[in-house]
């Protein structure tokens, strides 16, 4: 699973000029490489709205704006990215309803898997024209994650703008040096990452959240810079000049995993004794259980 940020494909560095093809087209190769060795591979790309807005005269920003921008942008994007590998590349717009509902989660993910048998090479985008909460929050990070654990993927490899996780920012501190290697995501960490960038709406907070999700699904995530066309030939040759955010030992079953992509929904309160109880259990047994706690679950 390799998933593409705005920042690497955006022509100038307002996003006004189109995609550019100067560091994509490294990371089409190793795409190229990677299914020549007998890999299958899914591509999760951001990048529409960029390509929408060199098409027509716009002028601000806004939401509404972005989503048209977005429309306009998914056909150039799709043909940027098959132009570039020269495989059949199947387009797939994903939203946050497509992932909690049960039924259409299992259905993506039947279609994912028919697309990889049939030699395709599934370009992953969330639906943008519609999808709100990833024009405010970047969540294409997130859906990568979720798609990894879609199609059982065995590595999650994020393209960034910077050479993976440092110790503090490196445009700040002269001394921030790099981390090859986290063994899980911390609170700590999530509080010292980034905010988004000026093109894309993520930032490495989302990349960790991302990875951290990946994670439990038994899934690691490698942060790399793409557009150092040196540390992409690397990774052709199975080196990673990055991070590496390990796999947890015990990943969760493939229900949980579903589970957790899908929003919260509701707020429960339990005392010591029923929290103590649902982590040694590992089950949802809150219900056999009168006078522990309390709260309130809306239907779903």
């Amino acid at each position: 699973m390799l998933k593409v940020g705005s920042s690497l494909l955006a022509g100038f560095a307002d996003g006004d000029g189109g995609l550019d093809a100067r560091h994509a087209r490294d990371l089409a190769h190793f795409v190229q490489a990677a299914r020549a060795a007998g890999r299958e591979v899914v591509l999760v790309s951001s990048g529409a709205v960029a390509a929408g807005r060199a098409r027509v005269a716009s002028v601000g920003e806004g939401l509404v704006l972005r989503q048209a921008l977005a429309a306009l942008g998914q056909a150039q994007l799709i043909g940027f990215w098959q132009a570039l590998l020269s495989v059949p590349v199947a387009q797939v717009l994903l939203s946050h309803d497509d992932l909690r509902d049960r039924r259409r989660y299992l259905n993506a993910r039947a279609t994912l898997r028919e697309l990889l048998r049939l030699g395709a090479l599934p370009l992953i985008n969330e639906n943008d024209t519609v999808a709100v909460d990833e024009l405010k929050l970047g969540d294409n990070d997130n859906l990568a994650a979720a798609a990894a654990s879609l199609v059982d993927a065995d590595l999650l490899l994020i393209a960034t703008d910077i050479g993976g996780l440092y110790s503090a920012d490196p445009a700040r501190d002269a001394r921030a040096a790099p981390q090859p290697r986290i063994a899980h995501i911390t609170p700590q960490l999530l509080a010292a990452a980034g905010a988004a960038g000026r093109i894309g709406t993520g930032g490495m907070r989302t990349k960790l959240e991302a990875a951290a999700k990946a994670a439990t699904a038994g899934i690691a995530t490698a942060l790399f810079c793409g557009r150092d066309a040196g540390v992409v030939a690397a990774l052709r040759a199975e080196r990673l000049h990055g991070t590496l955010i390990e796999r947890a030992v015990d990943a969760l079953s493939a229900r949980k995993q579903w589970l957790q992509h899908a929003p919260a929904a509701g707020q429960l309160t339990v005392d010591a004794g029923a929290a103590a109880a649902l982590c040694a259990q590992g089950a949802s047994r809150v219900a056999r259980w009168r006078g522990c706690g309390r709260g309130r679950v809306p239907s779903r």
